[in-house]
């Protein structure tokens, strides 16, 4: 997801790298505009969340639920990332 949104900052001429600032700017960029939805941004927070605590916090035992709803926003998102970046 977040090479994903990589590439839609690309096709807007702005970058970043670090994840929290391309969340950022995808939000102000493409959510708040209407261009995606609030959801396909609580997906990328979600996903994002379960990425830190699985990487960084001490003995966190991530659930076979957790990782099916990040796989599910996944796969919505790059759908959908696709989709707008083929239609540009």
């Amino acid at each position: 997801m977040f090479y994903a949104v990589l590439a839609l900052l690309v096709s807007r001429q702005l970058g970043t790298s670090k994840h929290k600032g391309a969340i950022s700017l995808f939000d102000r960029e493409f959510v708040k505009t209407g261009i995606f939805s609030k959801q396909m941004s609580i997906g990328l927070h979600f996903a994002f969340e379960q990425r830190l605590e699985a990487d960084y916090a001490d003995l966190v035992d991530s659930s076979i639920d957790d990782a099916r709803e990040c796989y599910s926003y996944a796969e919505d998102f790059l759908s959908q990332v696709t989709e707008y970046l083929q239609g540009s």
